[in-house]
Protein backbone atom coordinates (compact mmCIF):
# COMPACT_ATOMS: atom_id res chain seq x y z
CA UNK A 1 0.00 0.00 0.00
CA UNK A 2 1.32 3.52 -0.98
CA UNK A 3 0.74 6.33 1.49
CA UNK A 4 0.24 9.81 -0.34
CA UNK A 5 0.20 13.17 1.60
CA UNK A 6 -2.73 15.02 0.92
CA UNK A 7 -2.27 19.28 1.58
CA UNK A 8 -4.22 22.24 0.20
CA UNK A 9 -4.24 26.29 0.92
CA UNK A 10 -7.60 26.02 1.20
CA UNK A 11 -8.02 24.62 4.68
CA UNK A 12 -5.00 25.74 7.01
CA UNK A 13 -1.13 24.53 7.41
CA UNK A 14 -1.13 21.81 10.18
CA UNK A 15 0.36 23.89 13.19
CA UNK A 16 1.95 20.96 14.38
CA UNK A 17 3.97 17.30 12.85
CA UNK A 18 1.06 15.90 11.21
CA UNK A 19 -0.18 16.78 7.78
CA UNK A 20 -3.49 17.73 6.62
CA UNK A 21 -4.62 13.99 5.41
CA UNK A 22 -2.78 10.93 4.12
CA UNK A 23 -4.34 8.63 1.92
CA UNK A 24 -3.97 5.38 1.95
CA UNK A 25 -3.52 5.03 -2.53
CA UNK A 26 -6.83 3.72 -3.87
CA UNK A 27 -8.49 3.20 -0.74
CA UNK A 28 -9.02 4.94 2.30
CA UNK A 29 -8.33 8.62 3.09
CA UNK A 30 -7.68 9.99 7.26
CA UNK A 31 -7.89 13.52 7.67
CA UNK A 32 -6.83 15.15 10.44
CA UNK A 33 -8.75 17.07 13.05
CA UNK A 34 -9.61 20.49 11.93
CA UNK A 35 -10.55 23.46 13.80
CA UNK A 36 -11.83 26.73 12.61
CA UNK A 37 -8.52 28.76 11.44
CA UNK A 38 -9.33 30.42 8.42
CA UNK A 39 -6.70 28.98 5.67
CA UNK A 40 -5.67 32.53 4.66
CA UNK A 41 -5.18 34.55 7.95
CA UNK A 42 -4.35 31.44 10.23
CA UNK A 43 -6.94 33.43 12.47
CA UNK A 44 -9.22 31.81 14.14
CA UNK A 45 -12.89 32.39 12.84
CA UNK A 46 -16.33 32.77 14.79
CA UNK A 47 -14.92 34.13 18.68
CA UNK A 48 -17.37 32.43 20.88
CA UNK A 49 -20.13 31.02 18.37
CA UNK A 50 -20.19 27.28 17.81
CA UNK A 51 -22.17 27.89 14.66
CA UNK A 52 -19.64 29.78 12.89
CA UNK A 53 -16.50 27.65 13.88
CA UNK A 54 -18.59 24.84 13.20
CA UNK A 55 -19.28 26.06 9.71
CA UNK A 56 -15.29 27.21 8.97
CA UNK A 57 -14.43 23.40 10.15
CA UNK A 58 -16.59 21.20 8.24
CA UNK A 59 -15.59 23.90 5.11
CA UNK A 60 -11.55 23.23 6.39
CA UNK A 61 -12.47 19.94 5.82
CA UNK A 62 -14.47 20.08 2.42
CA UNK A 63 -11.20 21.47 1.18
CA UNK A 64 -8.95 18.79 1.89
CA UNK A 65 -11.47 15.76 1.03
CA UNK A 66 -11.70 17.91 -2.67
CA UNK A 67 -7.96 18.15 -2.75
CA UNK A 68 -7.87 14.14 -1.91
CA UNK A 69 -10.44 13.82 -4.61
CA UNK A 70 -13.44 12.66 -2.54
CA UNK A 71 -16.21 14.13 -1.12
CA UNK A 72 -18.70 14.29 1.71
CA UNK A 73 -20.71 11.09 0.55
CA UNK A 74 -17.46 9.02 0.66
CA UNK A 75 -16.96 10.43 4.63
CA UNK A 76 -17.52 7.02 6.68
CA UNK A 77 -16.47 8.10 10.38
CA UNK A 78 -15.74 11.26 12.09
CA UNK A 79 -15.26 12.03 15.66
CA UNK A 80 -16.23 15.52 17.22
CA UNK A 81 -14.77 16.94 19.80
CA UNK A 82 -16.28 19.86 21.95
CA UNK A 83 -15.59 21.82 25.03
CA UNK A 84 -18.61 21.87 26.11
CA UNK A 85 -21.14 19.41 25.29
CA UNK A 86 -23.96 22.36 25.65
CA UNK A 87 -22.89 23.28 22.43
CA UNK A 88 -23.82 19.53 20.47
CA UNK A 89 -27.72 20.88 19.51
CA UNK A 90 -25.59 24.32 17.38
CA UNK A 91 -22.82 22.21 16.26
CA UNK A 92 -25.03 19.25 15.39
CA UNK A 93 -27.61 21.56 12.92
CA UNK A 94 -24.26 22.64 10.76
CA UNK A 95 -23.02 18.99 11.01
CA UNK A 96 -25.95 17.41 9.73
CA UNK A 97 -26.45 19.52 6.33
CA UNK A 98 -23.57 18.05 5.06
CA UNK A 99 -24.95 14.73 5.15
CA UNK A 100 -28.36 13.07 4.14
CA UNK A 101 -29.73 11.14 7.44
CA UNK A 102 -30.04 7.56 5.88
CA UNK A 103 -26.29 7.18 4.88
CA UNK A 104 -24.57 9.64 7.11
CA UNK A 105 -21.72 8.35 8.66
CA UNK A 106 -20.63 6.51 11.85
CA UNK A 107 -20.29 9.49 14.49
CA UNK A 108 -18.05 9.71 17.86
CA UNK A 109 -19.05 12.92 20.15
CA UNK A 110 -17.12 14.04 22.94
CA UNK A 111 -16.62 16.82 25.59
CA UNK A 112 -12.77 17.54 26.38
CA UNK A 113 -11.01 19.48 28.77
CA UNK A 114 -9.41 21.63 25.96
CA UNK A 115 -8.67 22.26 22.26
CA UNK A 116 -5.69 23.74 20.26
CA UNK A 117 -6.20 27.51 20.35
CA UNK A 118 -8.99 27.27 23.24
CA UNK A 119 -11.44 26.28 20.49
CA UNK A 120 -15.05 24.76 20.54
CA UNK A 121 -14.83 22.54 18.31
CA UNK A 122 -12.50 19.82 16.37
CA UNK A 123 -14.09 17.33 13.33
CA UNK A 124 -11.58 14.59 11.89
CA UNK A 125 -12.98 12.50 9.36
CA UNK A 126 -12.36 9.09 7.31
CA UNK A 127 -13.47 8.58 3.48
CA UNK A 128 -13.38 6.15 0.64
CA UNK A 129 -11.45 7.56 -1.81
CA UNK A 130 -12.67 7.08 -5.75
CA UNK A 131 -10.23 4.93 -8.14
Amino acid sequence: MTLQIIRTNQAPAPVGPYNQAIAAKGTMLFVAGQIPLNPETGEIVGGNDITQQTQQVMANLGAILKEAGTSWENVVKTSVFLSDLNNFVAMNQVYASYFDEATAPARACVEVARLPKDVLVEIDCIAILSD
